[in-house]
């Protein structure tokens, strides 16, 4: 049976791109579903949710797109710089970062932004929601690595990691997560915290997405993409995907293999079928749409996709031995009501009450 999945681009020229996929046949095809021009700089992030896609812009505002009723859904106007990341977790929730510092925590109900935390002294330029929905990291550029308790709002605990990183994700089992610093993967392990492998991309890493517990594919400044073996701590293939740089990578499983989807500076969109057994063979291409635009980032719509999990509270876990206890249980918990945390390790922790601008 065909899946039903868009393909979603954000572009230098402002736009978001929709592409309808009909997997059904031998080669697929990717037709035009909708154009989004809501924004008024290039677009920087993009996420996916089951109802709505959201686009975050150098002009300093998300944008709402709902894909059940293909109309503009508005913006939500809370960050004072660019949106540097955008992620759902669940149905329930949105996480986007900026060049202000802040990690803000929105209800996809009614839109409403429920914890503003005050994250990095510098810009957040990544963050990546634990598989349990329960703790969240960040990467700033004050070259720290920080993890958010998002029952609390609190920093966890901060990590200097000596540089500015500008990538962070979590595995799907949520065992291990990935730190990026420019040509570097460094592999973390969530239990102590600390690196237990590093590999080298040619260029300067632009993407990446695990395509499952073990395997990473790589995007770089250049026309290639990799896959890395965290396991074994080495590439393991690799394959030209574009004719200039591979600015995005993402992923979604089909029955007995899975689809890799890569975005260029070039225009196109790419679907590359690719089997994750032992030994991995090139990829082939399974279909392909020029957009003739300047792509940014990249996303996969799936109405299906959403995992549903009950929400409870959870306790209050401030080590790296009690997150993970507290990562054993499965539910999601609740996030408390509208309120500023600001994070200054020098002094006690103030609370502020504050909103939308």
């Amino acid at each position: 049976m065909a899946a039903v999945l868009e393909l979603i681009a954000g572009s230098y020229e402002q736009i978001a791109f929709g592409y309808r996929v009909k997997t059904d046949e031998k080669e697929w095809t990717a037709k035009p579903d909708f154009t989004h021009h809501a924004h008024t700089a290039s677009i920087s992030a993009v996420a996916a949710s089951e109802r709505f896609v959201v686009t975050g812009s150098k002009d300093e505002t998300i944008q709402l797109y709902d894909m059940k009723k293909k109309t503009e859904h508005g913006a939500l106007l809370h960050h004072d710089g660019s949106i540097t990341c955008l992620e759902f977790y669940g149905a329930s929730h949105l996480m986007s970062g900026g060049e202000d510092g802040l990690l803000c925590v929105w209800s996809t109900k009614k839109w409403e932004c429920l914890k503003s935390i005050k994250a990095h002294k510098g810009h957040v330029t990544s963050l990546s929601v634990h598989p349990s929905g329960k703790l969240a990291l960040s990467v700033g550029t004050d070259k720290t690595l920080r993890t958010w308790n998002l029952i609390s709002g609190r920093s966890a605990f901060i990590k200097n990691i000596k540089q500015n990183a500008h990538i962070v994700r979590w595995s799907p089992d949520g065992d291990k997560y990935v730190v990026v610093v420019n040509d570097t993967v460094n592999i973390y392990d969530l239990e102590t915290a600390s690196v237990t492998g590093t590999v080298t991309n040619p260029k300067r890493i632009s993407s990446v997405k695990f395509l499952n517990n073990s395997i990473l594919a790589v995007a770089g400044d250049d026309e290639f993409v990799r896959m890395c073996d965290m396991g074994k701590e080495k590439w393991v293939c690799e394959f030209k995907a574009h004719e200039t740089r591979v600015k995005a990578v993402d992923s979604f499983d089909m029955e007995d293999y899975c689809v890799l989807v890569t975005a260029s500076n070039d225009g196109f969109i790419k679907m590359w079928k690719l089997h994750l057994k032992e030994e991995l063979e090139t990829p082939t291409l399974l279909g392909e749409v020029n957009t003739t635009a300047r792509l940014t980032c990249l996303a996969v719509w799936k109405p299906s996709s959403v995992q549903q999990t009950t929400e409870e509270p959870a306790a209050k876990a401030t080590t790296s031995e009690e997150l993970t206890r507290e990562l054993s249980k499965t539910k999601r918990v609740r996030i408390a009501t509208e309120e500023v945390v600001l994070e200054d390790e020098s002094k006690p922790k103030k609370k502020k009450k504050g909103g939308g601008k």
